[in-house]
């Protein structure tokens, strides 16, 4: 079974359908057609273009996994507002399957298998004060919650201020 052979995809956090045809030894464009089989018949979701994981591996994805996953999606991006201040435990509001990211890109969201993600696009100039924490990209402390209430004072950001310690 093809299913089997592709197993070692799932210690990936994302694959691509090049990958797939590497694995399986298939042309690129028989690869792509069996990721979007796969994906109808729920055994991958799909990220984004070309952008795949295993459905077993998504179950247990961590919220740092979670996070490199947020940085991909949008290139670039960092984490930041209410998810990276819940992170530096700085908010008694504590989200799950939601997660905020700064962008200079487009403001965008992003449901995949249930999780939300959420992009805020930020001029150039504001783009800054954020760090690489393992293997994702996330606002410093301060950062975060400049960011908030800058989107915020333009009506583009819900924020709670009493929920920041």
């Amino acid at each position: 079974m093809k299913y089997l052979e592709l197993r070692a995809l799932e210690s990936r956090l994302y694959f691509t359908s090049q990958d797939v045809a590497d694995i399986l030894g298939i042309k690129p464009s028989s690869a792509t057609v069996l990721c979007s089989r796969y994906v109808k018949n729920g055994l991958f979701i799909r990220l984004k273009k070309d952008f795949y994981v295993m459905k077993e591996r998504w179950q247990r994805n961590s919220t740092s996994e979670f996070f490199q996953i947020a940085n991909i999606l949008q290139v670039p991006s960092y984490i930041s507002l209410m998810t990276a201040l819940s992170f530096y435990e700085l908010t008694t509001q504590v989200q799950r399957e939601f997660f905020e990211s700064v962008c200079i890109k487009r403001t965008a969201k992003y449901e995949v298998d249930g999780v939300l993600f959420n992009f805020y696009k930020l001029k150039r100039v504001l783009y800054f004060d954020f760090i690489k924490q393992g293997d994702f990209f996330i606002a410093t402390k301060e950062k975060a919650l400049l960011d908030a209430i800058y989107l915020y004072s333009f009506g583009k950001y819900s924020f709670d201020v009493s929920s920041v310690d």
